[in-house]
């Protein structure tokens, strides 16, 4: 048998590191209602832990549709910066590998994980996060679904799969049972199976479309 290719190998641009050779706790397979594994997830130009100098450079990027100007450090990451130079949390910080999800967000409408973005490489782009989606108190259609199907559970990972859920029903209004599994196969839940997730996605997708035809 050949060795197995390292996750740097694996790695390419626009997409998400397989989780073959990963420890058991990383391996969900499609039982119990469960998703596959592998979300494609962009990680930008290059990993946010890439070595450097420590050297500090300024950026402008639209965020949630406001212009920010912000210091960041060469090694800092885009969720680093989010959370703590932008005050929005709602990107979470996990695992920091690209490998949970919880911190999804939308760059230049392509879904990354912000843990593996540098910072400095999002200069005079556009980002959105979990809490543009909302209008004011209002959730939107995706946030209302999974409050409603119980799918939020402690919450932590949420931001992440709605997030993704925004991204899959842009691109596929309506999506299939395997479609939905596939697309959320790169955001861990660690409360229970996927179950209420994955009915979420479907009566989210099923509101917009409805809303959509009452629009027409």
């Amino acid at each position: 048998m050949g060795a197995t290719a390292s996750p740097e190998r694996e790695r390419r641009e626009g997409a998400r590191p397989s989780r073959r050779g990963r420890g058991e706790a990383d391996r969900r397979r499609p039982r119990h209602r469960g998703v596959p594994p592998t979300r494609p997830c962009s990680h930008g130009r290059a990993r946010a832990q890439s070595r450097g100098a420590d050297r500090v450079t300024r950026i402008t990027v639209t965020v949630n549709g406001a212009r920010e100007e912000t210091a960041v450090e060469a090694h800092e990451s885009l969720l680093t910066t989010l959370r703590e130079r932008l005050g929005l949390p709602g990107s979470k910080n996990a695992c920091e590998q690209g490998e949970c999800g919880s911190c999804s967000v939308l760059l230049d409408d392509v879904l990354v994980c912000a843990c593996l973005v540098l910072a400095a490489s999002v200069d005079g782009r556009e980002v959105r996060t979990v809490e543009s989606l909302a209008d004011g108190s209002a959730l939107d259609p995706v946030q209302r679904a999974f409050v409603e199907t119980g799918a939020v559970q402690c919450g932590f990972c949420t931001p992440g799969l709605v997030v993704a859920t925004h991204a899959l029903l842009r691109e596929n209004p309506e999506p299939s049972l395997a479609e939905i599994r596939e697309a959320l196969s790169g955001n861990l839940c660690r409360c229970t199976g996927y179950g209420q997730i994955v009915e979420a996605v479907q009566r989210a997708a099923k509101t917009m479309y409805l809303h959509g035809l009452d629009d027409e």
